[in-house]
């Protein structure tokens, strides 16, 4: 079992240093060429296997159950970002439906396990985590409650796209400088979470005042 476990962090660090390379590239290429689309393509691939070691590494192996939460954070905007992507539409679907019931139990889960075990992490890198996750799907059950007209002729989407797969990004960005200079935690996790926040922000006003007419319909 440690050689098991052993492996499954080897594959865990390796592919998640690719996927940041390659979100890294996505996120400084010209949105909806070539380039941004093979890299997102590629990025969205490793960070599956990211996510997937990472619950081996919580359910399997008895790792730190905060991983947990971070780990269904990533995978559920990288998934909604990019089902977002694929529908341009606020059409409700089973699958979006059920990805998101599935996080939110786990959430409740991680919840309950955490107020069973006390605070033994930094206040401020779980209340945000936890945050960032319930707000991102009471966005997506409140979404479509959006007139399905005004979501599309507004390119709703675009925005949605922007903010989950930089928040996808930002968040193996943190988990992986927190990890590496754990010693500087809580600042070392939380800064990178709060850079990601200005990228965002960032790229929804440019696109908002000077990129809409640009991207691809």
């Amino acid at each position: 079992m440690e050689i098991l476990h052993n492996s499954n962090i080897l594959l865990h660090i390796i592919t998640g240093s690719i996927a940041l390379l390659l979100g890294l590239i996505a996120l400084t290429s010209v949105k909806g060429d070539k380039v941004h689309n093979t890299s997102g393509k590629y990025f969205l691939k490793f960070i599956s296997i990211v996510i997937l070691t990472g619950l081996i590494g919580v359910f399997l192996f008895g790792r730190n159950t905060f991983l947990l939460i971070i780990t269904v954070l990533s995978g559920y905007v990288s998934f909604s970002g990019y089902r977002v992507l694929l529908l341009k539409s606020n059409t409700p679907k089973a699958i979006d439906i059920l990805f998101a019931i599935i996080s939110l139990l786990t959430l409740t889960y991680f919840l309950y396990y955490f107020k069973s075990i006390g605070m033994i992490w930094s206040p401020i890198i779980i209340y945000s985590t936890v945050g960032a996750l319930l707000f991102i799907i009471t966005y997506d059950f409140m979404r479509y409650l959006i007139p399905r007209k005004k979501y599309i002729k507004h390119r709703i989407w675009i925005y949605e796209h922007i903010y989950k797969m930089t928040s996808a990004f930002s968040a193996l960005l943190a988990a992986f400088i927190g990890t590496v200079f754990e010693e500087y935690q809580p600042h070392s996790q939380y800064i990178p979470s709060a850079l990601g926040m200005l990228i965002i922000f960032g790229f929804i006003i440019y696109v908002y005042k000077y990129g809409l007419r640009k991207l691809p319909k």
